[in-house]
C-alpha cells in the first residue's frame, strides 16, 4: 500500500485486481456471442449464463475500481490464523490434480455425470470428508442435479454417457 498525493492510501494490488475483474467481465461479454445456439431455440439457451456473469463481473469490477481509486481499501491482516512453519501437503495437491485429470479423461467415454461423480467424490474424500459413502452419495446427487439443470433444462451439450443415454431428461 502506498500513499497518494492527496494523503489517502492507494493499494496497487487491489487496483490491479479490480481491473482484471473488469477485463474478465468485458472479455466474457465479448465472447459469449460466439457460443453456438441451435436454430429455433426459444428458451434462455447457452448464452444467457455467460452474459449474466460477464455483466456482473464488469459492473462490480468497475464499482470496486472506483472504490479503490477513492481510497476505500481493505484493512491489512495483522493476526492471520496461519501456521507459517507448516509445509505444503503435496500428497493432497497431487491427489486433487489427479482427480481433475481423471475427470477430463472420463467425460467422453463415461459421460459427464459419471466423471463429475468421480471428481466430487474423490475431491471430498481427499479433503477429509468421512465417511466415504456419504461423500459418494452427495457426489452422485450433485452430478445428476447438474446434468439435469445444465444438460436437460438449459440445453447444454453435456454428454450423459452410456449409462444415462436412454433417459431424455439428461440430454442437452
Amino acid at each position: 500500500m502506498t500513499a497518494s498525493a492527496s494523503g489517502r492510501s492507494f493499494a496497487i494490488g487491489e487496483f490491479l485486481f479490480t481491473l482484471a475483474l473488469t477485463a474478465l467481465g468485458a472479455m466474457t461479454l465479448a465472447t459469449a456471442g460466439s457460443i453456438n445456439v441451435p436454430l429455433g431455440n426459444t428458451d434462455i439457451g447457452p448464452r444467457g449464463f455467460p452474459y449474466a456473469v460477464g455483466a456482473m463481473l464488469t459492473v462490480f469490477g468497475t464499482l470496486l475500481c472506483i472504490q479503490v481509486l477513492r481510497g476505500n481499501v481493505g484493512e491489512e491482516e495483522v493476526d492471520e490464523d496461519v501456521d507459517t512453519s507448516a509445509s505444503t501437503d503435496w500428497r493432497t495437491v497431487g491427489l486433487l490434480v489427479g482427480a481433475i485429470v481423471l475427470h477430463v479423461f472420463l467425460i467422453v467415454p463415461a459421460g459427464w455425470p459419471i466423471a463429475a461423480f468421480v471428481l466430487f467424490t474423490t475431491s471430498a474424500w481427499v479433503l477429509g470428508a468421512r465417511p466415504w459413502w456419504r461423500a459418494a452419495l452427495i457426489g452422485m446427487i450433485l452430478a445428476l442435479v447438474l446434468q439435469i439443470a445444465f444438460g436437460g433444462l438449459l440445453g447444454l451439450s453435456l454428454p450423459p454417457g452410456p449409462v444415462l443415454d436412454q433417459i431424455g431428461i439428461f440430454h442437452g
